[in-house]
């Protein structure tokens, strides 16, 4: 299912909701290490193919208890199946989005955007396409609330692997600190590489709209990067505080 926003930048005469911009690296090298990573596997299956089995140490506990085998049924699903390798990441996405607080106004409908739609939200749609494919990209989902002249978006992007959304991480930490004109701050108690907000230094100002104040935030766990979008409407001063709050409420629900 995917969904469309409307966002402050776009919204003309009272109308908001972050637009995310990001430029977006050239995956040459990580693409040559990852074709070397598979010279090595083959390479390495070769050498053991020929080599005689190795007899295993025996257990230190024998005859472990271990729970009878069930036939599937009605109630069998694939979470039932991989319970023991099953984490939270791995179940409905949209269920670790922060809810909007009381009293907010939800813009649209919590839910997924498909690579398509998560691509224009670029300034190059069709370099982001394909870099977001090469990075791994698995499925995004965002939220979207407004109270009074305060407008709040969330994404929250998962990759196949912890490496694209490093990646991920990187480049738009970059990429903010650019439009934001300053390299922003680190979160106290949180590793600098995983969690950066920005309070944009200048006012957004545009022919034909409101003066906008925005602030950013990026946060990663695992797999999944959350990028939040804080926009003032009315140009109001935004504290540094309030944008951390909301990054750090984010990702505990990570």
């Amino acid at each position: 299912m995917e969904h469309e926003q409307t966002s402050p930048e776009q919204r003309q005469e009272g109308e908001t909701a972050p637009r995310r911009r990001r430029g977006r690296t050239t995956l040459l090298i990580a693409g040559a290490a990852v074709l070397g990573v598979l010279a090595g596997t083959v390479t390495g299956y070769a050498v053991q193919y020929h080599r005689a089995p190795t007899a295993l140490p025996p257990l230190a506990q024998q005859g472990l208890v271990a729970p009878k085998p069930l036939a599937p049924d009605d109630t069998t699903t694939h979470r039932t199946i991989n319970a023991n390798r099953w984490h939270k990441s791995d179940d409905d996405l949209s269920k670790l989005l922060l809810e909007a607080p009381s009293g907010a106004k939800p813009i649209g409908t919590p839910g997924y955007m498909g690579l398509d739609s998560l691509a224009a939200l670029y300034e190059r749609p069709d370099k982001a396409f394909a870099g977001l494919q090469d990075d791994g990209f698995r499925r995004a989902v965002s939220t979207a609330w407004e109270q009074g002249d305060r407008y709040t978006e969330i994404q929250l992007m998962q990759y196949k692997d912890r490496r694209g959304a490093v990646r991920d991480m990187g480049g738009a930490s970059d990429a903010i600190s650019e439009d934001a004109g300053n390299p922003g701050s680190e979160i106290a108690g949180l590793p600098p590489a995983d969690a950066h907000v920005w309070v944009f230094s200048q006012l957004t100002q545009e022919d034909g709209y409101h003066p906008l104040r925005q602030a950013r935030a990026v946060v990663r766990r695992g797999d999944v990067v959350a990028e939040i979008f804080y926009t003032d409407a009315g140009g109001a001063a935004i504290s540094e505080n309030d944008i951390i709050d909301l990054a750090k409420r984010q990702l505990e629900r990570l």
